[in-house]
């Protein structure tokens, strides 16, 4: 491949020229753009069109509980989240203030935010932060002048949005609803307490002053904005899934698939296939040829030896098969040995686990039954296997919500009973119908961990142990222990280095939701109100954790954690919805080549100031960074299969314009390849 000179003029006095440097695999022109590492994500919906508010030549929607800004003269969309300046999620209330030229934003948590056509955003944190003895919730925005009342479960309180401030809060006694004005009095409308009145000319702080009334103006909000531009709205494509219900992810296939991983609500599967490509899987209609209600899916897996999407989903009422995103059959009690948790209740066939083995049979799941547990689906064909040890639910129904099913290195299936009655986990052995039950849980030390609620998931390491969250911790069965007569589990413990002894077990205490494995071995955990953890590969430091006051994660509930192996994104279902972050680890390469080792970005150009990143590296590579000279710039070892360096030198000093080689070699000393690397200061 030829390679013209490129001249970059870096100021009056300099310039750098490249020239035939770079091989076609690591050249400026054939890199493929990757995310920068760190860099954050939402996923958010904006299917349910909530608010619309007019600002001139802009229109703020409100929907999902999300927000975006419509230009109706050059048609452009902006939107809003956590990455880009928002200061929370799920938004309850938007109002226009057109003598500020701003508009209100109250999240459900009571926070505030201010913003600008031009995307400027400012915070108004007062009620967040403040501690009340009962509820702070904010019911209605009513904006007069330059300010915002907010109806609020204490009264009212009144900001300045010009200034940016909460001026005045009026504490009633009583939860308000809505806010109204004529030319000289505040009327406030209560659930509980009726109408109240103050004139504008009395101290509306004090509840002296405040009087109940019999008439008011009305307190209908002004929906002018909406009724104009609601056809329009509906034409628009702010991009985004449907909903934001994401308790279950798999990525497979270079797609994140994903459900709402609960049996009690109606969400479709949802796939996200990259660049805002979004397929929604068929849920209108279904209920129409069930008969019953479309709940969940819990889960669902994918058919390994088909070609056109052949999925499973189990839910709260029975077995749902699609091809292509489209339904085509439905399986019962009527139709399978799937059963009814009373044997009568076509709603409550619960379905908690599939999953396909790798000849293509489907294993299920069926909690809370009178007789059913486990079936296998093969060829058409359903085969209910007699397993007595998954049926101790009140010694007479299948236990409570089996689940999580995960098939290891050694073609051992596993699966927890996510329940108060019975915390439990299995292994079961698909080719001789055995099941393993491990439902006490004793560490190392002898100390027998107590379950309150269950075990939550399941999953392996790289060096083949079984990882386990659970509502008291995390806990690890090493590969030995497997199969052994008084099983122990591992509690990691991890030294505190302040001089004496004493060690810590690893996040004990804490209710484990999920467990996800990167490429360097290191473990993702997603907790139930604490966010998320990043644990080395040796289980000794904690590298990372993501809360919502630190970082854009949408909420500290995480109950689903899915890896995207070749590009290192972590992708996070919350309560609140779906978010991702960039790590610095990818699935190792079986080997380095001139074809799949590569960094970027290539030019390092001079306003850039993150990591540079080197890519399809094996397992614990040696990397070394040399001058052009051969001299020895930077060194260390691969995450998986990437590598990151800062751009400085060994001593922390940002390294001059140049070109850097990148020499690798495997962790046995083989010889790798090489890359380069172009700087520009």
């Amino acid at each position: 491949m030829n390679i013209r000179i490129v001249n970059i003029k870096l100021d009056k006095n300099k310039w750098i020229v490249f020239a035939l440097l770079f091989t076609v695999h690591c050249s400026l022109f054939t890199s493929p753009a990757r995310a920068q590492i760190g860099t954050w994500r939402n996923f958010l919906a904006y299917s349910d069109i909530q608010q619309i508010e007019a600002a001139g030549q802009e229109l703020f929607v409100m929907a999902s509980n999300g927000l975006y800004q419509y230009n109706k003269q050059d048609q452009s969309i902006y939107n809003y989240d956590k990455v880009n300046g928002l200061s929370d999620v799920t938004i309850n209330h938007i109002r226009w203030c057109q003598q500020a030229k701003r508009l209100v934003v109250i999240y459900d948590n009571s926070n505030i935010d201010l913003i600008e056509t031009d995307h400027t955003v400012t915070n108004i944190s007062d009620i967040y932060h403040k501690s009340l003895t009962g509820g702070k919730s904010v019911h209605n925005v009513t904006v007069r002048n330059q300010y915002a009342y907010l109806a609020t479960d204490y009264g009212v309180s009144k900001v300045d949005v010009k200034k940016a401030e909460i001026t005045e809060s009026y504490m009633l006694g009583f939860a308000v609803s809505a806010i109204a004005f004529d030319d000289t009095n505040i009327y406030v409308q209560s659930p509980a307490k009726g109408l109240w009145t103050c004139s504008l000319t009395k101290n509306l702080i004090d509840p002296a002053n405040w009087t109940q009334t019999a008439t008011a103006p009305s307190f209908d909000q002004d929906l002018s904005a909406y009724n104009e531009h609601i056809a329009l709205v509906k034409t628009l494509q702010p991009g985004g899934p449907k909903t934001n219900l994401f308790g279950w992810l798999r990525y497979y296939k270079e797609k994140l698939w994903t459900a709402v991983g609960d049996y009690n609500t109606d969400a479709p599967i949802q796939v996200y296939a990259g660049d805002n490509q979004w397929q929604i899987y068929q849920s209108d209609g279904v209920s129409d040829v069930t008969g019953v209600s479309y709940q969940g899916p819990f889960c669902f897996d994918i058919d390994p030896l088909s070609s056109d999407d052949h999925v499973f989903a189990g839910t709260r009422n029975g077995l749902y098969e699609f091809r292509n995103g489209k339904f085509v059959a439905f399986y019962n009690s009527s139709n399978s040995p799937i059963e009814a948790y009373d044997g009568t209740n076509l709603e409550y066939e619960l379905v908690t686990g599939v999953k396909f083995d790798t000849s293509g049979n489907l294993w299920i799941l069926n909690s809370s039954a009178p007789s059913t547990s486990l079936i296998r689906y093969s060829n058409g064909t359903f085969t209910k296997l007699n397993e007595p040890v998954l049926m101790k639910l009140n010694n007479t129904r299948s236990n409570g919500e089996l689940g999580k099913m995960m098939i290891d290195s050694k073609d051992k299936m596993w699966f927890t009973n996510n329940n108060w009655f019975l915390p439990a986990l299995y292994q079961y052995d698909m080719q001789t119908d055995e099941i393993t039950a491990y439902e006490t849980f004793t560490n190392q030390d002898g100390v027998k961990v107590v379950l309150t609620y269950g075990v939550r998931c399941v999953t392996e390491d790289l060096d083949h142990n079984i990882w386990i969250g659970t509502d008291n911790g995390l806990l690890m069965l090493e590969r030995s222990q497997i199969d052994q007569q008084g099983t122990v589990f591992t509690q990691v413990k991890v030294p505190r280095n302040d001089g004496t002894d004493l060690a810590d077990y690893l996040l004990a205490g804490l209710d484990i939701r999920c467990i996800t494995v990167d490429g360097a071995g290191r473990k993702w955990i997603g907790t139930s109100g604490n966010g998320v953890y990043l644990i080395s590969t040796d289980n000794m430091e904690q590298l990372q954790h993501f809360t919502t006051e630190n970082s854009p994660l949408l909420s500290d509930i995480v109950k689903a954690v899915a890896i995207n192996p070749s590009s290192g994104e972590v992708f996070f279902g919350t309560e609140k919805g779906l978010c991702s972050f960039v790590s610095d680890a990818t699935e190792a390469a079986t080997e380095m080549t001139k074809d799949n080792v590569w960094a970027y970005p290539n030019p390092v150009t001079p306003d850039y100031t993150g990591p540079i990143t080197i890519t399809g590296l094996t397992m614990d590579a040696d990397v070394k960074i040399l001058a052009a000279n051969g001299a020895l710039i930077h060194q260390g070892r691969s995450n998986g299969g990437t590598y990151t360096w800062d751009g400085c030198d060994r001593e922390g000093r940002r390294v001059a314009s140049g070109v850097y080689m990148v020499a690798t070699a495997t962790s046995s000393g083989e010889k790798g390849t090489v890359c380069k690397i172009a700087i520009v200061r």
